[in-house]
């Protein structure tokens, strides 16, 4: 197994989703982990796609080093070099160019890197590159549970976190996968949810995961 592959396996091996987050309001950083906790779930992404991004990630990092916390939406070495910075445990990214890729491959120690991809040849590809543990993305559109099942056989060495798309009513399909370790969903702690500071509703939604 590369070192990417040992890496990942050790921060999200033993959890059964990373909600990926979406968030305006550093202030909702602490609450929202700890309700997430509270429902048993202590991983997230927190998407870089809003100015307070890192300083969600920041914030989490510092005061509940217990929560493994990542960045999503990852498109560049910058974007890596910011994340590590802020104090992310791992980097998730749509798909991966060479350029990303050669900076992973420095950074990995401090925060490895979760390449997306939608084929066998981008998987094919990530696999050059060292990478073992990979986004299939946008999971739905890319041919859901049945073309996932599919790369088990010809990519063996190779493993998958399922992200867009994905539902209470398809995770256990996917869990069910040999080549799944966990997998990436929106429906726990969504931007609506947060922005109104449900944080019982997020609790209640992350239970509902970890006791299914």
């Amino acid at each position: 197994m590369t070192t990417q592959g040992a890496q990942i396996d050790s921060l999200l091996g033993g959890v059964p989703i990373v909600p990926v987050v979406v968030i305006d309001d550093a202030a909702q950083a602490l609450p929202l982990v700890d309700a997430l906790a509270a429902g048993g779930i202590t991983a997230i992404e927190v998407t870089l796609r809003t100015p307070a991004a890192l300083a969600v990630v920041q914030a989490i990092a510092e005061a509940r080093p217990n929560v493994i916390v990542g960045t999503g939406t990852v498109l560049s070495e910058k974007d890596l070099d910011a994340s590590i910075e802020a104090g992310a445990k791992f980097a998730v990214s749509p798909g991966l160019t060479e350029a990303l890729a050669h900076a992973a491959q420095k950074s990995n120690e401090a925060c490895p890197l979760l390449p997306g991809v939608a084929t066998a040849s981008e998987a094919m590809r990530a696999s050059e590159y060292g990478f073992e543990r990979l986004k299939f993305f946008p999971a739905g559109q890319a041919g859901g549970v049945p073309y996932l099942k599919s790369l088990s056989g010809p990519l063996p060495h190779l493993k998958f976190c399922p992200t867009g798309g994905v539902t209470p009513a398809t995770l256990p399909d996917y869990a069910a996968l040999e080549n799944t370790f966990t997998a990436g969903g929106s429906w726990i702690a969504p931007g609506a949810l947060i922005a109104a500071e449900d944080w019982s509703a997020i609790e209640e939604r992350a239970a509902a995961v970890t006791c299914s």
